[in-house]
């Protein structure tokens, strides 16, 4: 029942005498001399000084007390899964079933990829394979068994044509019987190098639209024909030609950051449901900031423009706080971090590597890709790096990528 209105005359025996069980037929019931006045500020049943309009009402024991309840919003519980909000994507005709599977399958290729990354000292994976990859790297034991991975969740789908990866030779045609059209390119595990230090490391992937023009015919053979790898080497594209890109960094939590060309969403491996849940929508990197990630180890083989930029970054200038130097070494863990604090990365050429050691395909052009679409910039230094057209498969290009006013500060020192 409720609590009776401050300053009340009426007694708790009047208010109990008021009480006719008699006109009750439910003996669970009260009927409770209601009664109403002009006066609205005072509350409580019983209300002194006044004036009586109607008369008896019946009710359960308690409901007089107790004040209406209301339902508990059922929406803080309520998560978005990566394979819903591809199907949301795919209803509103933002992408096609058939890309939807393929995105489907390279999710699932990462939570493989992450469970080996964080048992890799236990189950052994740790260390050099003992062979190189065309690029003249050791090759780390995952890298081996990722680009394994990556490759036949991607078969499998039965949805891409040619996939491209940093650990083969030749772009490799899918088999006729499990073929789609999709071209998708990727590194299996950028930062393997980290691998034994338990440092983030992650993979990077490009989705390109078919190329009705150069149709690879399989056969029992285990190496393409000379015409065959001269066919496949041809749907080399600019990154302008990108239907989707993102990347999947494996460290504290394993996240997985996509854009389909509608702005850029970040996706976190719950492991309690083994799903990828939508944890960031629509990130916007800074327009500037304060954090460059170089490797200046190599100080001393850049050209001299380069160095003035970076001696520059280390002034404190006017307001007395110069850049702070973050870097991991590795391009997803690097990248990642400047796309949600803002600033610069950089890779550039120097005397040992002419041309930087960052792959275009499947490296640059993807990341470059999700920072526009994040409303930042991707340059070679002279030019953006979705216009350049790769020539090879394994082209490397230098790479500085980041907000907007920073690329943009160190193209005017390059020029």
């Amino acid at each position: 029942m409720a609590a009776l209105g401050a300053g009340t005359t009426t007694s708790i025996k009047n208010l109990f005498s008021s009480l006719s069980p008699s006109k009750c037929p439910n003996p669970l019931q009260l009927c409770i001399t209601e009664s109403k006045s002009s006066s609205s500020h005072h509350s409580g049943i019983v209300r002194g000084q006044r004036r009586v309009v109607s008369g008896v009402r019946c009710t359960a024991v308690g409901a007089a007390a107790e004040p209406e309840t209301k339902k508990r919003s059922t929406n803080k519980f309520e998560i978005q899964t990566l394979t819903g909000w591809l199907l949301k994507q795919e209803q509103a005709g933002v992408i096609d079933a058939e890309l939807t599977i393929v995105l489907s399958s390279i999710s699932l290729a990462c939570k493989q990829i992450a469970s080996l990354v964080q048992r890799a000292g236990i189950s052994n994976l740790t260390g050099v394979q003992g062979a190189t990859n065309i690029q003249g790297e050791d090759q780390k034991k995952l890298d081996v068994v990722s680009n394994e991975v990556f490759s036949n969740c991607l078969r499998s789908s039965g949805r891409t044509g040619i996939i491209a990866s940093e650990e083969e030779d030749v772009p490799v045609a899918v088999e006729e019987s499990y073929s789609g059209n999709y071209i998708v390119v990727f590194d299996p595990l950028d930062g393997s190098s980290n691998i034994d230090a338990a440092v983030s490391t992650g993979s990077i992937f490009g989705i390109y639209s078919p190329n009705d023009e150069c149709i690879v015919q399989s056969d029992d053979e285990d190496e393409l024909t000379t015409e065959e790898q001269r066919c496949v080497i041809n749907v080399c594209q600019p990154g302008n030609n990108l239907l989707a890109a993102g990347y999947c960094m494996y460290s504290s939590s394993v996240i997985f950051v996509l854009t389909i060309g509608k702005g850029v969403f970040s996706f976190t491996l719950d492991p309690m449901y083994g799903e990828f849940v939508l944890t960031q929508e629509n990130i916007q990197i800074p327009r500037a900031g304060k954090i460059y990630s170089f490797n200046e180890g190599n100080y001393q083989l850049w050209d001299d423009k380069l160095k003035k930029y970076m001696d520059d970054l280390k002034d404190p200038g006017p307001s007395g706080k110069p850049y702070s130097a973050r870097y991991i070494g590795s391009l997803v863990g690097d990248f990642h971090r400047t796309l949600l604090y803002g600033g610069i990365y950089g890779y550039p050429r120097d005397k040992k590597s002419k041309n930087g050691k960052l792959r275009l395909l499947y490296e640059c052009a993807p990341m470059s890709f999700i920072v526009e679409q994040a409303g930042g910039k991707g340059s070679d230094g002279h030019h953006r790096v979705l216009d350049i057209q790769p020539t090879e498969i394994h082209q490397r290009v230098p790479l500085y990528i980041g907000s907007v006013e920073e690329v943009e500060k160190l193209e005017k020192y390059l020029a």
